[in-house]
């Protein structure tokens, strides 16, 4: 009875072992093997990230290269702002020149934020681990709203100034007197062609 009890056990250790292999397996594969694959870290400095959070995909060429893994909010107090540092961990195979450059991008209008370098061509001189490249700034949602606003009143102004009869717009499209001159114009050219290879006088 004892002898049966402990193969029992024996059978159930087996299979939960199994089990656990499986699971550390799957784990490993849905997170890309990145457990047992080499790379590298680099940091992105930004005044401004726009949301981009800890994970966030990071793409070279526009092919996913690696993830952000930390952020840091750093004063500087020799340039008094504050920096924000991502650190981000990157494959080994992938070399990015010092003269990259950095965007926050996003997928889709209001998708994931993500990190895209654009590749230099000084690939002679490529960062090395911990390096540091500086980032473009994106553009807060307030300001892009007050530029599309602005837009919008200049065309407003544009409209308003045109049914007005106002600038050289305004008059063409509504006053006859420009477009009677222009078909007096063609009218006399077309009986008189000669007229266009008339040279005038030059006044001394």
């Amino acid at each position: 009875m004892i002898f049966g009890r402990t193969k029992l056990e024996l059978k159930v250790g087996i299979f939960v072992f199994i089990g656990l292999i499986i699971f550390v397996f799957f784990i490993l594969f849905i997170g890309g093997f990145k457990t047992w694959s080499s790379g590298y870290t680099i940091n992105f400095n930004f005044n401004f990230i726009n949301g981009v959070k800890t994970g966030a995909p990071v793409r070279f060429a526009g092919v996913d290269a690696g993830e952000v893994k930390k952020v840091y909010i750093e004063y500087l107090p020799e340039e008094n702002r504050t920096n924000i540092r991502l650190q981000a961990w990157l494959r080994s195979n992938i070399k990015v020149p010092v003269d990259s450059r950095v965007l926050i991008n996003t997928l889709g209008l209001l998708g994931e934020k993500y990190i895209e370098i654009l590749p230099g061509n000084n690939y002679a001189d490529c960062l090395q681990n911990n390096g540091n490249l500086s980032g473009i700034d994106p553009l807060p949602m307030d300001k892009v709203l007050k530029t599309a606003q602005d837009i919008m009143s200049n065309v407003n102004d544009s409209l308003n100034k045109i049914r007005n009869k106002e600038g050289t717009l305004g008059k063409l499209i509504y006053d006859d007197t420009i477009y009677n001159e222009l078909e007096a114009l063609v009218a006399d050219v077309r009986r008189n062609p000669w007229k266009l290879f008339i040279k005038t006088k030059e006044k001394k």
